[in-house]
Formats: C-alpha cells, sequence, structure tokens
C-alpha cells in the first residue's frame, strides 16, 4: 500500500492535466458542428470571447491544418509550445 502511495505523490498532476488536455484536443474533430462550451461568456450569451476557438485552433494544428488553426485563433500555436515546454519542465524534475 505505501508503494502505490509514493507513486502517486511522485505523479505530477498538473503534467498529466496538461498531457490529458492535449490528447484530448488531439483526438477531437475540429470541424464538429457543435461542441460542449464551459466558456463563461458564451454561456451568458457574449458574442465575443477572446479565448474562444483556441481549442479548435490547437485541434486544427493537430489534424495539421495550419491554416484553419490560425484562422480560428492566432494563439493556438504559441500554446502548444509553451504547454509542450511546461510538461517537459514538470516532467524532469
Amino acid at each position: 500500500m505505501q508503494a502505490i502511495q509514493n507513486k502517486i505523490k511522485a505523479l505530477n498532476i498538473e503534467a498529466v492535466v496538461w498531457i490529458a488536455g492535449l490528447i484530448f484536443l488531439a483526438l477531437l474533430k475540429p470541424n464538429g458542428s457543435s461542441h460542449l462550451s464551459i466558456c463563461p461568456f458564451h454561456n451568458l450569451g457574449f458574442k465575443y470571447c477572446p479565448g474562444c476557438g483556441l481549442g479548435h485552433s490547437i485541434s486544427f494544428l493537430f489534424h495539421g491544418d495550419l491554416q484553419r488553426s490560425i484562422e480560428c485563433h492566432m494563439l493556438g500555436i504559441p500554446a502548444v509550445i509553451i504547454l509542450t515546454h511546461r510538461i517537459i519542465t514538470l516532467l524532469k524534475k
């Protein structure tokens, strides 16, 4: 039992969450007509949100569609680079 607890403590939860998020976006079909939104601005009926489109941008990037990725959100590519750097940094610890 102690060995299992030690492995859980050694597991970096933040790295796991970022990896899971990127895997989810890689598996997501970016051309889907509707999706669940947890954006508070979207759910309150606002037309504009500075972060909306970021998930689609990352998904298009993982599917190799660079142009649509940039069209959805110009910060999609930098976000993937920053998250990848963060994951590597966390896993090195």
